[in-house]
């Protein structure tokens, strides 16, 4: 192929190919070139035009096909507009010649068409050039049509249509033949050509006046023919055509016609008038269908009814949004008054009025819904509401008119149903899209929606009165609050008028719908409005035979309202269970001998009563078990069952009754049928096994009755066969925009579509996706449905014998039938056999034995040969059913061989595509095809098929058959991919587009290729790139096709190529292509595009943008107006798509592809995205009245509110009008934004870093740099109109507070950012708090207030009061108790909202506490350092404070309030075993019957309530106990309801004590349940709460002597926490939970420390020996694993440590012994974690008796020494570890520990802590002969703890000393001056040990050593200050030596010093050019000199009269010392001799 890439064809290589092979490298040539021309110079091109012209041209000979010809025009047009013009009339010529030619072989017509190709393309780019020979062209091309086939045709009207739109105007003399010739063509047989003829007549109709004027009534009547037999490809291409050219005529000027006189002008109502007549009246002609009319016969084809609505549609589109508008009452009314009582005749049917209804909802639907802002909108709805007041006024003067002459019959009145239904749908659906932006206009009471709605609730007609409640339902969707209210409304009048007919079904209708409204709405409604509805029911049911007028509709109503209780789930309906079920045991009889009775005695009537009843029944039984499965169970099941035999046995007997009593019962016996039918599917199959024969002998009759002529194969069919193969029906059953209509064209003429009022039930269930009302078909029909299903369950559980009589009689019963009875008979049987397959499949069931597969086999093969295609999908289906049920390869293969053979013999088109599929489908549920043999039999035959060019039906099932087969065969098809893929190119470029089917299938078929090749794809061999390029070129193909399904085909495959071989397929023609559909008109190809999208922004976002934004600017400037992808990019395209999209897959598609452009992009496109999300929010219509809620803000927060609404910009916005839901996309999107930029780096959130980086870098953007923006965004979604809107701005705003309540403002210092927006944030949180706000949003409101408080950055106190304030409205609406909460939602919702203010309080006090605390240490510190605090510092605490004492006022009711909720809290974890102690009435926050609800709320909100209740009592102490918190029973604690009352109504009186017991246990135990097993995904917040609350629990004396009084719970507790830290890895949450036990082991400190007072207190004067031993292991030193709580801690801490350091578990290194390795620097977490535990274990041993302090000490040592041996790492400047110090601080609490000393120990411990220092010596020795990297300091100032803190006894004996004196010794000798420093200070303070025992053999050893080493450096003078140190540290300790030594030897030690320090003095030359160390060691020996001299005065004097030289030095350094002070001080005092004057002044003074 890379051959063809040439500018001219490569001729040598083109002769060398197969005939095939040259028809795919003439298309790569073509794709070439056509890529290569306009970018190749001029002058090449012109110097080899003439050659590529003649290679052109001699491919037009060459019968090209059909994309190769368009792609020769194209060539041949680029080629004249770059080069020279000359032979362009040759070629035309050329093209004339071939056109005209007499050859009518098929093999010459593809050079004909090619000709006529040509000349399109050339006019359509020359236009102008060739303007001469135009007429001769279009002359020619007319007359080779009337002799051309349907290709001809196609061809030659596409052809005009390039010609029209190349030439324009100057085409003028030829518009009339062309019209002419397209009006033929638009009512042609071939459905390709009318689509053709339609684009003809539409580029015709820009320039040809007449079109629409004089002509106007002729192209619509002509469009009107057009519909009538059109498909769906059709209707779209003529209902654009005619909508558009009605729409030119009315948006004619008429100051541009009065050059025309005789130019007919038509007004909108003309137009309407037009559209109205071909709706009504079709496409006959006038007389003809008012005679038909007359004839009482509607004429009007369903085809040209639907084709004219889309018409409707077009027309108002291309008018525009803003025309609509203006002229929406017109159109309004004209659109009604289709279906109303004027035109009697176009809905006398129901099954008419129904289609028509249909036609004028979808319009209305798509105008209002698709065209409208959410302004525009409500004022539609207002303009429906009129129309609705109207109707109604015209009813009730009708209804109540008494005078008889003057009453209008009632056939007027039920005429104007179908105007109020349409109305009332479209109000409903309105309101619906509008959600809680509705809400002005319900309020509106001049509009009056509601009552409007309610008063048709009485209409004579059920449909208007199902119409009013389905509209109520919609309206309780969008708008929650209105549900209970309505609610209240209906009972009540239901209640009133039970004795009115309309007024029970209407009223019962609303109530029923509103009930379905409540699983959508998540408030919810109260509990008790079930009570009362149940109440209701029963008394209707109870009342309903008093009145026999009123029977029917009472019991209807009564079972109604039972069902449509049922959907409110288990939580509510277990409540009515026992009731529901008593009803359903009394409607049926007894027995079956009490049905006989029943059957004589009753007459038409009383069975109408009883099967409505019963019906009603059934269905309510069946609504309960669907949505409350939850409690079916065994004992329930047991209690339905009763009355089921009986109910079969009705069954049975219905057709008799029917016959006794008349055809009035029969629709009532069908309903019941259905009933019964629908529950026993549900129903476990077991459960009703002796009634199967009688079931399965019903089902067969209805399958086979006489009286069923309905064939609905379409919707019995679709649900069973595979999705796959529904495809083959092209757009027939695929989803389009248009499928509400549509969708009535498939079900046949004789069937209507669905509508409610064929099941009345229907109206509490929910309508299927795409649907906005339910559409239940009629019983007649939905009875077989059910039928269906029921056939399926019940057959699957039939005996196996059984099965083959049942099959042997449903094939009997189909030879029994003939012709179109048969047919349905048939389509019954097989849909029922494949529901049974299918079933038994899904329950791996077997189907049995060889006379079963028989008649089964029969079956299927009957409808494999069926003429209509769904059954041959549903017998394909089945066939592969039974291949899998049967599961035998044999019998598989001998199903193949049938249709081998089948397909062999058979030449009949319907045998040869349903055997093909057959064969395709075989395999489907058998894991694959493993035969090659089979494999290569199929794709034989499959490839012959495929060839067939005489049935393109053949070719469609063949090709798709042969896409199944290689999904199925997987890898084994490898062998075959080259053959099937040169097959699908040849297939793609021979095979006419008109045939669009086939290329339907092809693209499957190169789908399934490309999916089997896979990343093989990516090879680089001759062989995968040969394959590769035939795939490109296949997608090509087909992206051309003008079929929107083989186009979403080609999208979809190269979507597949780019996974697999992402480098090979061109990204910026994929994008372009992508952006060209991205508006289509079509569903499935839009859904493609975001498919397609959506996978590559997941790997390239940013070049996709990239190349979408330069494929606009490259484009024409027609291209796409509806998306501005130039000005918005990409996401801006999308978000608009997604704004006007309706399909909700399709939005949530969109919405999926903008969050991973979003993840990818954002940060770097950081202003491009915020700027798109503010637009998107700022394009709120409501926006600037919303804003001004904060009319209360003081100035400043006036004017941030005018900053915030009065922006406004001159050009047009980029999103106009976006709804609400796009608008909390654009909110989450802010959130998203903000969580990427976190993780993007710290910039972000640092303004001065951010500022720098942006002036360094101008591209680099920030968002803190947005932060007004951000604010922006958040208020203006936070103060909406919409509900979700308010909760996506709060949560907005929330993250905002969170992320920059720390950036601080780098203008003013100790302030922050965010404190200029105070003003806003209060504002968007004020309407939050307004009364009449949903639960929710409040409760998010609570969220934001209680963060932004927490957050610091308001310090000013009147700023916090501020939102303060609003808190504390929150906590007055908490306060007024369960009495006062709003009667609108469920229950559940006022516990959320308590519970979220409780929580946010919480939040508040926490802050407020640990503010308090954090500033009290800092002034603590401050006072230590300074002894005074500065005024800031003041300022400081007063905010702490301020805060503190806001909350402190209303701190008493909080604390009661928390004590409550966490009573509720712990009530609510208690196990379901213990559901029956729970309190009968509910908690103080919750009702026992919401309690499920509940739940969540109080999971979400305890763990901060627990902690501030926490620091609440710790503030208290436990001691301060309320007045009337005295006298509480803990099981009902003071709660909102209880607080007031009297206290004679309490329990008995509890002590203070008992108060504080009771609140200690609830705290502890809660703390403990949930430490105990927190779920995996407990938040971590919450866990941390926990731990804060138990350290602040313990913190106070009283609950710590709790803890420490019962070890038992102290052990439990230890264990809980023991099992968190195993299972938590979070380094704060282990730091928490050591801090508790360190507390734990404190408060059993204090209390051994307790006791053991108190017994010496008792015994006083009795002997020490005698005390008992308390702590821990007593007299034998014992420790009880499980109630030990020192071996607990021990766990716990070696837990810890072994983790950090795994060295110390002798498991892992072998040896029990600490054994030296590699010492390890551990990370910061690390070193904190084991300090902590360090701390811990030096507390152990107080905690026991000293017996049990002798067993532990040997861990608790070799822990803390295998510490600081793993951890002693050396650091520069002599630092310590942080674990280090924290081992040396351990050691020595345990050195000193008391029980070092006690009597009993003092033995085992002398022992135990040589043997340690003996390890911590043995650390210095090599090991493995190679020596230690230890910190030398770290061991010797260990060594120096144990000689300094043990008993002398421990570190005299000789060889211990003897040791640690050498290692002293060696630091002494080290190399490393930091060492001998750390030696010299430790040497120090062993010296000053007062012990003479220990401290003299180290004087006696070391001394010596130490002034040597100090006369050493009277030689080598200090270079560094280190070293300048260690010589100080030395004298200072010779100096010591010096004060300690007796007065005999203290005048040698003096004589030895004072020469050396001497030595040290410089003399005044010298010491000016000294370095510092130098200088320095002068200073300090000189001041040494000094402090001698007067000291010790006789040795000095004798030493300096010894040595003249010395005196000399001395003297001279002194005087040098004078100097340089007089030089230091004077200038001073000269500088400034007016300060100390001021300071004397001062002191003077006072």
């Amino acid at each position: 192929m890379e051959l063809a890439h040439s500018l001219l064809l490569n001729e040598e290589a083109y002769n060398q190919l197969g005939e095939f092979q040259k028809a795919e490298f003439i298309f790569e040539w073509l794709r070439f070139l056509e890529k290569l021309l306009p970018v190749t110079s001029k002058a090449d091109v012109k110097e080899k035009q003439k050659k590529l012209i003649e290679q052109l041209i001699s491919l037009l000979n060459s019968s090209p096909g059909p994309p190769t010809r368009k792609l020769i025009a194209k060539n041949l047009t680029v080629l004249y507009s770059i080069g020279d013009t000359f032979s362009v009339y040759q070629t035309v010529d050329k093209c004339h010649e071939l056109i005209r030619s007499k050859d009518d072989s098929p093999s010459y017509l593809p050079t004909k068409l090619a000709a006529v190709v040509c000349l399109g393309y050339l006019y359509k780019k020359l236009g102008r050039i060739l303007g001469n020979s135009f007429t001769d062209t279009v002359g020619n091309v007319l007359k080779a049509m009337k002799n051309a086939e349907s290709q001809g045709r196609y061809e030659i009207m596409l052809s005009l249509q390039n010609i029209l739109t190349g030439l324009g105007p100057a085409a003028t003399p030829c518009h009339r033949d062309i019209y002419k010739a397209a009006r033929s063509c638009l009512t042609d047989r071939s459905m390709a050509v009318r689509c053709a003829a339609a684009k003809c007549l539409l580029e015709l109709h820009k320039e040809a006046v007449f079109m629409w004027s004089t002509d106007m009534d002729n192209v619509a009547t002509l469009c009107f023919k057009a519909f009538d037999g059109s498909n769906y490809d059709v209707r779209i291409a003529v209902s654009k055509l005619l909508g558009t050219v009605l729409a030119k005529a009315v948006t004619y000027k008429q100051s541009t016609a009065s050059s025309r006189q005789n130019l007919r002008i038509i007004c909108l109502e003309e137009a309407l008038q037009l559209l109205g007549t071909g709706f009504l009246r079709g496409s006959a002609g006038f007389l003809r269908a008012s005679g038909d009319m007359l004839k009482g016969i509607s004429s009007v084809s369903r085809d040209v009814r639907v084709g004219i609505t889309q018409a409707y549609v077009v027309f108002v589109y291309t008018l525009g949004g803003q025309w609509l508008e203006r002229n929406f009452s017109a159109l309004l009314s004209h659109i009604l008054d289709l279906v109303s009582q004027s035109h009697p005749k176009a809905i006398q049917t129901q099954m008419d009025a129904i289609c028509c209804r249909r036609c004028i909802s979808f319009i209305l639907r798509a105008i209002v819904g698709g065209l409208l802002g959410e302004k525009a909108q409500i004022a539609a709805a207002k303009e429906i509401c009129q129309a609705i007041w109207k109707l109604k006024k015209v009813v009730d003067i009708v209804m109540n008119d008494s005078n008889l002459e003057t009453r209008i019959s009632t056939a007027d009145v039920t005429a104007s149903q179908h105007v109020l239904v349409c109305a009332l749908h479209e109000l409903g659906s309105l309101i619906h899209g509008l959600g809680t932006t509705a809400a002005p206009l319900l309020q509106d009471s001049s509009t009056g929606v509601l009552d409007a709605v309610i008063s048709v609730i009485l209409h004579p007609s059920i449909s208007v009165r199902l119409a009013a409640a389905w509209c109520l339902r919609c309206i309780a969707v969008a708008l929650p609050s209105y549900v209970s209210p309505l609610l209240d409304r209906c009972i009540e009048r239901l209640s009133a008028l039970k004795s009115s007919p309309e007024a029970v079904t209407g009223y019962s209708f609303a109530v029923a719908a509103l009930l379905g409204a409540v699983k959508h709405c998540p408030l919810g409604i109260p509990h008790g409005k079930g009570k009362v509805i149940m109440t209701v029911a029963e008394d209707l049911l109870c009342s309903a035979s008093q009145n026999s007028r009123i029977s029917v509709q009472r019991t209807q109503a009564g079972w109604l309202l039972i069902s449509s209780l049922m959907t409110l789930g288990p939580a509510v309906v277990q409540h009515y269970l026992p009731r529901m079920l008593l009803l359903w045991k009394c409607v049926f009889p007894l027995s079956s001998k009490d049905l006989e009775t029943e059957r004589n005695r009753g007459d038409s009537f009383t069975w109408q009563v009883t099967l409505e009843g019963r019906s009603g029944a059934l269905c309510a039984i069946k609504t309960f078990v669907s949505y409350c499965g939850g409690l079916l169970t065994d004992e329930v099941i047991q209690r339905l069952l009763p009355p089921l035999p009986c109910a079969v046995d009705l069954l049975t007997q219905l057709p008799s009754i029917h016959k006794m009593y008349g055809n009035a019962l029969k629709t009532p016996s069908v309903i019941y049928r259905h009933r019964l039918y629908e529950l026993l599917a549900l129903l476990p199959a077991k459960t009703y096994e002796g009634s199967f024969c009688a079931i399965l002998k019903e089902l067969v009759a209805d399958f086979t009755a006489t009286d069923n002529q309905m064939a609905a194969s379409t919707f019995l069919l679709p649900p069973l066969c595979h999705q796959d193969d529904l495809l083959l029906l092209g757009p027939f059953l695929q989803e389009t925009d248009h499928r509400f209509i549509e969708e009535q064209l498939l079900l046949g003429s004789n069937i209507a579509g669905g509508s409610l009022e064929y099941d009345p039930y229907s109206i509490y269930e929910k309508a299927e996706e795409g649907d906005s009302v339910p559409k239940p078909l009629p019983p007649t029909l939905s009875v077989i449905s059910a039928a269906v299903r029921l056939f399926g369950v019940i057959f699957s559980h039939v005996a196996e014998s059984q099965r083959f009589q049942v099959l042997e009689k449903l094939l009997a019963s189909i030879k029994q039938t003939k012709g179109l009875r048969q047919q349905t008979v048939q389509l019954n049987i097989i849909s029922a056999f494949s529901s049974f397959l299918k079933h038994l499949a899904s329950c791996k069931g077997s189907l049995g034995p060889e006379e079963v597969r028989r008649p089964a086999l029969t079956l299927i093969m009957g409808a494999l040969e069926s003429s209509n295609p769904l059954l041959r999908c549903a017998a394909a289906e089945s066939l592969a059913r039974l291949a899998q049920v049967v599961a035998d390869s044999a019998f598989t293969a001998g199903l193949a061989q049938v249709s081998f053979d089948k397909l062999k013999s058979a030449r009949d088109v319907v045998s040869r595509t349903g055997h093909s599929l057959a064969l395709g489908s075989l395999y489907r549920y058998l894991g694959g095809i493993g035969s090659t043999q089979h494999l290569n039999a199929c794709v034989g035959i499959l490839y012959t098929l495929s060839q067939d060019h005489t049935s393109p039906d053949v070719q469609t099932w063949a090709l798709h058959s042969l896409s199944l087969i290689i999904d199925s065969a997987g890898s084994l098809y490898h062998m075959h991919v080259e053959p099937t893929l040169s097959l699908v190119v040849m297939l793609l470029l021979t095979v006419h587009p008109a045939y669009s089917e086939v290329h339907q299938s092809l693209g499957r078929c190169l789908n399934a290729l490309i999916t089997t090749l896979g990343p093989e794809l990516q090879g680089s061999n001759t062989t995968v790139s040969e394959l590769r390029t035939s795939c490109l070129l296949g997608c090509a193909v087909m992206q051309d096709n003008p079929d929107f399904l083989v186009q979403a085909q080609a999208i979809s495959c190269l979507q597949q190529l780019h996974m697999f071989a992402p480098r090979h397929v061109n990204l910026s023609n994929l994008v372009s292509c992508l952006c060209v559909n991205l508006c289509s008109s079509y569903l499935l190809l839009r859904r493609a595009v975001l498919a397609c999208l959506c996978q590559l922004v997941q790997r390239e976002a940013a070049e996709v943008s990239e190349h979408a934004v330069a494929f606009v600017k490259d484009c024409r400037e027609d291209f796409i107006s509806d998306i501005n992808i130039k000005e918005v990019g990409l996401e801006g395209a999308l978000l608009n798509v997604l704004d006007k999209e309706l399909d909700q897959r399709l939005c949530q598609d969109i919405r999926e592809t903008l969050n991973h452009m979003l993840t990818s992009v954002a940060v770097e496109k950081l202003s491009f995205w915020l700027k798109l999300c503010k637009d998107v929010l700022a394009a709120s219509a409501d926006f600037t009245s919303v804003a001004s809620v904060d009319t209360t803000q003081e100035e400043e927060g006036a004017k941030d509110d005018d900053v915030l609404t009065s922006e406004s910009d001159e050009k047009p916005h980029p999103f106009t009008n976006p709804k609400w839901s796009t608008r909390v996309f654009a909110a989450e999107c802010v959130c998203k934004i903000i969580n990427h930029c976190e993780n993007a780096g710290r910039a972000h959130f640092d303004i001065t870093l951010a500022q720098e980086r942006k002036q360094r870098d101008s591209r680099d953007d920030f968002l803190v740099l947005h932060l007004a923006d951000l604010i922006r965004m958040a208020f203006m979604a936070a103060t909406d109109h919409s509900d979700q809107l308010r909760l996506s701005g709060l949560q907005t705003l929330l993250i905002i507070v969170r992320r920059f309540a720390t950036v601080p403002e780098p203008e003013f210092p100790g302030h922050v950012i965010l404190e200029q927006y105070q003003a806003n944030v209060g504002a968007a949180l004020r309407p939050a708090f307004a009364p009449e706000t949903p639960p929710d949003v409040t409760a998010k409101a609570c969220q934001v207030c209680s963060a932004w408080i927490a957050s610091g950055v308001v310090s000013d106190f009147n700023d916090l009061r501020r939102v303060h304030q609003l808190l504390i409205s929150s906590l007055t609406k908490v306060q007024a108790g369960k009495e006062a909460q709003s009667q609108l939602y469920n229950e559940s919702a006022s516990t959320m909202e308590i519970l979220a203010v409780l929580k946010a309080w919480a939040e508040v006090y926490i802050v407020a506490v640990e503010r308090e605390k954090k500033q009290s240490d800092t002034h603590k510190q401050i006072l230590k350092i300074t002894n005074s605090t500065d005024e800031n510092h003041g300022a400081l605490t007063s905010s702490a404070n301020g805060l503190l004492d806001l909350v402190q006022v209303d701190l008493g009711t909080l604390s009661k309030l928390w004590l409550a909720a966490l009573q509720d809290f712990a009530l609510l974890t208690l196990p379901s075993e213990y559901a029956s102690q729970l309190p009968v009435e509910g908690g103080a926050f919750y009702t026992a019957e919401t309690i499920e609800n509940a739940r969540p709320h109080y999971h979400n909100s305890w763990a901060l309530i627990l902690y501030a209740t926490a620091l609440w009592l710790t503030s208290t102490g436990f001691l301060v106990v309320d007045a009337d918190e005295g006298v509480t029973n803990l099981s009902r604690p003071v709660t909102p309801t209880t607080m007031c009352q009297d206290s004679t109504s309490r329990a008995a009186v509890k002590s203070p004590e008992d108060v504080n017991t009771d609140r200690f246990h609830l705290i502890l135990g809660i703390s403990v349940e949930f430490l105990c097993s927190p779920r995996s995904d407990a938040a971590m917040e919450n866990i941390t709460a926990c731990l804060h609350a138990l350290q602040a629990f313990l913190d106070v004396p009283w609950p710590r002597s709790k803890i420490g009084g019962d070890q038992e719970l102290g052990v439990e507790l230890l264990n809980v926490l023991h099992r968190l830290i195993l299972t938590r890895e979070s380094t704060d949450i282990q730091l928490a939970t050591l801090e508790v036990v360190r507390q734990v082991i404190f408060a059993s400190q204090e209390h051994v420390r307790e006791k053991r007072r108190s017994a010496e207190v008792d015994d006083g004067a009795s002997e020490k020996e005698t005390l008992p031993e308390f702590g821990e292991g007593k007299d034998t030193g014992g420790l009880v694993p499980g109630k030990s709580l020192v071996f607990a801690t021990l766990e716990l801490c070696v837990c810890i440590l072994v983790r950090q350091l795994p060295q110390l578990n002798p498991q892992v290194t072998g040896s029990p012994a600490v054994k030296a390795g590699k010492p390890q620097l551990l990370s910061e977490s690390g070193s904190r974690l084991i300090s902590a535990a360090l701390v811990i274990l030096s507390d152990i041993p107080a905690v026991c008796s000293p017996e049990g302090s002798v067993s532990v000490l040997p861990t608790i040592l070799y822990l803390i020494i295998g510490v600081l041996r793993e951890t002693a790492v050396k650091l520069p400047d002599g630092q310590l570890p942080l674990t280090v110090a924290a081992s040396l601080q351990a050691l020595k609490g345990i050195l000193s520990s008391p029980m070092a000393r006690a009597e009993k120990s003092r033995t085992a411990w002398t022992e135990l802590l040589r043997s340690a220092l003996v390890t911590v010596l043995d650390c210095w020795d090599p090991v493995d002969g190679s020596q230690q990297e230890l910190d030398e300091i770290s061991l010797l100032t260990a060594i120096t703890v144990f000689i300094l803190s043990t008993s002398p006894e421990v570190t005299t004996i000789e060889c211990l000393q003897k040791r640690c004196i050498e290692k002293f010794k060696m630091a002494l000798d080290s190399k490393d001056p930091v060492v001998q420093l750390k030696c010299y200070q430790l040497l120090l303070s062993i010296f000053q040990f007062p012990n003479r025992d220990v401290s003299y053999p180290y004087i006696h050893s070391l001394a010596t050593s130490i002034v040597r080493k100090l006369q050493e450096t009277e030689k080598t003078k200090p270079e560094s200050s280190a070293e300048l140190q260690v010589i100080q540290e030395g004298i200072k300790v010779v100096t010591v030596l010096v004060a300690m030594a007796e007065e005999a030897h203290r005048a040698c030690l003096v004589t030895c010093l004072l020469p050396l320090l001497i030595s040290f003095l410089l003399d005044e030359n010298a010491l000016g050019s000294a370095t510092n160390s130098a200088r320095n060691l002068h200073e300090f020996a000189l001041q040494h000199v000094m402090q001698i001299g007067p000291q010790y005065s006789s040795v000095f004097k004798k030493v300096m009269a010894s040595s003249p030289t010395m005196k000399a030095r001395l003297e001279s350094a002194v005087k040098g010392n004078q100097e340089s002070i007089k030089v230091k001080t004077t200038p001073k005092h000269a500088k400034n001799p007016g300060k100390s004057s001021s300071i004397q002044l001062k002191t003077n003074f006072l």
